[in-house]
């Protein structure tokens, strides 16, 4: 799987997933359950590289004392909102706003799109911003609620 970056907005970003084939339902129960899920823990502050004590601890965390102080004084890292999963032939996307989380979130999403492409779909490629010229985007799309928000 080729992992690119293209021009990056945190606050208005497309991820776009370039698969091998068109993915079937199965395949896409794959990869929209992995982008939910992952967006959930980015929205209630799970990819806050502020407060990783216990991977700064190192391989031996027996007994580690951790420190609450330090957790409370990290600066919030939330996403604000996802955009639902489209998809067009060989293509998939879905828009984001990452809002205040940090770099660590989209390392997480590459290593579990790279498990993916090993173990369920081949995905040929993963972009990161930017858009394609044949599919058309909008800056701010209008249409799209939060994930799990009730439509509006």
């Amino acid at each position: 799987m080729e992992i690119r970056f293209r021009e990056f907005d945190p606050f208005n970003c497309w991820l776009w997933l370039r698969f091998s084939n068109p993915p079937g339902q199965g395949e896409r129960g794959y990869i929209e359950t992995t982008l939910d899920s992952w967006f959930f823990l980015g929205k209630l502050g799970g990819f806050n590289a502020e407060n990783l004590q216990v991977h700064e601890e190192g391989a031996e965390v027996s007994w580690m004392g951790y420190d609450a102080e330090t957790a409370e004084r990290a600066m919030p890292a939330l996403m604000h909102n996802m955009g639902e999963i489209e998809y067009q032939g060989s293509w998939a996307r879905c828009w984001l706003d990452l809002g205040t989380s940090d770099g660590f979130a989209l390392d997480v999403l590459i290593n579990t799109l790279r498990q993916i492409d090993s173990d369920v779909v081949q995905i040929e490629e993963l972009l990161v911003g930017g858009a394609n010229e044949d599919w058309p985007v909008e800056d701010h799309p209008e249409s799209l609620f939060p994930v799990g928000a009730p439509d509006a």
